[in-house]
């Protein structure tokens, strides 16, 4: 059901970048798998764990995953639970009141980070700051509504499918690479040694490590387009930033979403994966101002 949904929900115009890296990226998975598209079995290899890849990635494994990607942990703190529970459970509500299909077990978690953020991800998980906690109770409201909107709207799927899903099948190619490795250098260095060749001996160590330094490069290569995919993903997601501020007026908490924007800096010390999620947003003033155009009165900051 989350892969369905997540191509229907892929296909929109905003999404064409995002759907390219997407392409190119499932050619490069078979060109390593199949060693340069020379084995067919290699390319089915490399297409079925792909596939399975993003399987694991849009489940309940994927989320959590991620969710250790960027440092989101449950709330153990009481005082943290009894000041951010009820007004999670209050938006939840609402939010499941606009919108019954949301899942019933949707939980809050946190990190530790000081700036003041939150994000969504998954189906089932909302991720508040601990820089958040700084912000009066209508204004973290806000904030929840924004992110529950995500929700349902599903627009968490996609930094599950490029994040997660690439670090999986990375994983295994990594995996394969090392296990083939060691077994071809074994026997290479077992032949030198028995038809009494030192030189041959040498000779296998040395391209032994050369492959292992091969297989390291593929590694941040991949890496590296991981993170450009991450950057198409954030790009292409500017838009359904407005959707969900959109979504947290009709609940009823626009305003209290404008003030909060309006003290928002950047992303400041946030550092990988979380950092580019806070980065995705558009322009706060832009985000204000589009709100307030439905209608939420104008007001002042009085956190």
């Amino acid at each position: 059901m989350y892969i369905l949904d997540f191509f229907k929900n892929l296909f929109r115009k905003r999404n064409i970048g995002l759907i390219i890296w997407l392409v190119l990226n499932t050619a490069l998975i078979v060109f390593l798998f199949s060693g340069g598209f020379s084995s067919v079995g290699g390319a089915f290899l490399g297409l079925g764990i792909y596939l399975v890849s993003l399987v694991i990635a849009l489940s309940p494994i994927g989320e959590w995953i991620l969710r250790l990607q960027t440092g989101c942990k449950k709330m153990k703190n009481e005082a943290d639970i009894a000041r951010m529970q009820p007004l999670f459970d209050e938006v939840y509500s609402r939010a499941k009141a606009r919108n019954p299909e949301l899942p019933n077990n949707v939980k809050l978690f946190i990190s530790e980070s000081e700036d003041p953020n939150a994000f969504a991800t998954g189906r089932k998980t909302i991720c508040v700051t601990r820089g958040l906690f700084r912000y009066s109770d209508e204004h973290i409201k806000g904030v929840l509504a924004h992110e529950f909107g995500h929700l349902a709207h599903k627009d968490t799927d996609a930094i599950l499918v490029v994040s997660v899903g690439n670090m999986i099948v990375t994983a295994i190619f990594v995996v394969i690479r090392v296990l083939t490795n060691l077994i071809m250098g074994f026997a290479e260095i077992m032949t030198a040694i028995l038809s009494d060749n030192i030189g041959g001996v040498i000779a296998s160590i040395f391209m032994g490590l050369g492959r292992v330094i091969a297989d390291f490069m593929l590694s941040i290569l991949m890496w590296l387009w991981t993170q450009l995919g991450v950057w198409l993903c954030m790009s292409s997601s500017r838009g359904n930033e407005y959707e969900a501020d959109e979504y947290a007026h009709n609940c009823g908490y626009g305003e209290e979403l404008c003030e909060v924007l309006e003290s928002f800096g950047s992303s400041g010390g946030s550092k990988g994966l979380f950092a580019a999620l806070s980065s995705s947003h558009p322009a706060n003033e832009k985000r204000i101002a589009r709100i307030r155009s439905l209608g939420a009165p104008a007001g002042q900051l009085n956190a």
